[in-house]
C-alpha cells in the first residue's frame, strides 16, 4: 500500500512503489500560474527517503544530512482537518473554502481577477457570472496545497481534481526558487508519532526544513530561497544522472 511516513527530525519515508515526478509551475506574463509542466520522473522506486530538512547533497534524497544539521521537525500542525477553520465566500452555486495557513505560494489563485473575485462576481447575471463561477472553479482545483476547494452545489461535494498517486517536486512558480512536495491522489500520510493525518487529494509537504507549520508547506521557502538544483538547467542534468 501506498504510504509516507515522517521520522523523527529526520526525512519522509515513502513506501509502495509512489510514482515521483519534477513539476515546473509555469506562468503568464503577469506572474498568475497557468499549469503544470511535468519534466522528469524518476525510476520506479518500492521504497525510498526524501529529504525533510533541506540540507541533502543528494536533493530530493535523503543522505543523513539532518543528524549533522541537527534539524528540528517537529510536526507542530497537528491532527486536524483543513476544513475545521476554513473561511467560506459564497457564490453562485459556488462557495469558496479558504484555509489561509496552507498557503505555498503557488499564485494559480492569481489568474483573471483572481478566485475570490472571481467567485464574487459568479453572481452576475448571465454569461458573465458563468464565466466568473468557471474561472473561480478552474483555479481553485489547481491550488496544489488545498488551501481553495470549492464546493460545488450542484456536485453536492468539493470540485477535486483527478490526480495520479504520486509526488511531485514542484519548482517554482518563483525563478529559481524550489517550492513544496506535492503529495496527490489521497497518499495516506502517517506523523512520527504514527498516528495518521487527514487523507486529501492535494497536500502540500514542506521540504526546505524551514517551515513553521510542519509537515505542512508554508511557503518559508520563498523566504530562505531554496533550492534543490533542478530548476537550473545544469544542476538538473547532475541531479537527474
Amino acid at each position: 500500500m501506498m504510504r509516507i511516513d515522517i521520522q523523527e527530525n529526520g526525512p519522509y519515508v515513502v513506501k509502495g512503489g509512489v510514482p515521483l515526478l519534477v513539476v515546473r509551475i509555469e506562468t503568464d506574463e503577469s506572474g498568475a500560474a497557468i499549469t503544470y509542466h511535468e519534466i522528469h520522473r524518476y525510476p520506479l522506486q518500492e521504497t525510498y527517503a526524501l529529504c525533510r530538512c533541506g540540507a541533502s547533497g543528494r536533493k530530493p534524497f535523503c543522505d543523513g544530512a539532518h543528524v549533522a544539521a541537527g534539524f528540528d521537525g517537529t510536526e507542530t500542525e497537528g491532527h486536524h482537518d483543513i476544513s475545521d477553520d476554513a473561511k467560506a465566500l459564497t457564490g453562485a452555486g459556488i462557495t469558496l473554502l479558504d484555509t489561509q495557513r496552507y498557503c505555498m505560494g503557488a499564485l494559480f489563485c492569481h489568474q483573471d481577477r483572481g478566485t475570490w473575485e472571481e467567485t464574487h462576481h459568479s453572481t452576475d447575471a448571465g454569461a458573465k457570472g458563468e464565466a466568473a463561477a468557471a474561472s473561480a472553479r478552474h483555479s481553485a482545483a489547481q491550488c496544489p496545497s488545498s488551501r481553495l476547494m470549492m464546493w460545488v452545489d450542484e456536485l453536492d461535494a468539493v470540485d477535486e481534481p483527478e490526480l495520479e498517486p504520486s509526488i511531485a517536486l514542484l519548482e517554482g512558480p518563483q525563478k529559481g526558487i524550489s517550492s513544496a512536495l506535492w503529495v496527490r491522489g489521497g497518499i495516506p500520510i502517517f506523523g512520527a508519532d504514527g498516528q495518521p493525518y487527514e487523507k486529501r487529494n492535494r497536500v502540500t509537504l514542506c521540504r526546505c526544513g524551514q517551515s513553521h507549520l510542519k509537515p505542512y508547506c508554508d511557503r518559508s521557502h520563498c523566504e530562505t530561497c531554496f533550492t534543490d538544483g533542478l530548476n537550473d538547467p545544469a544542476g538538473f542534468a547532475q541531479a537527474i544522472a
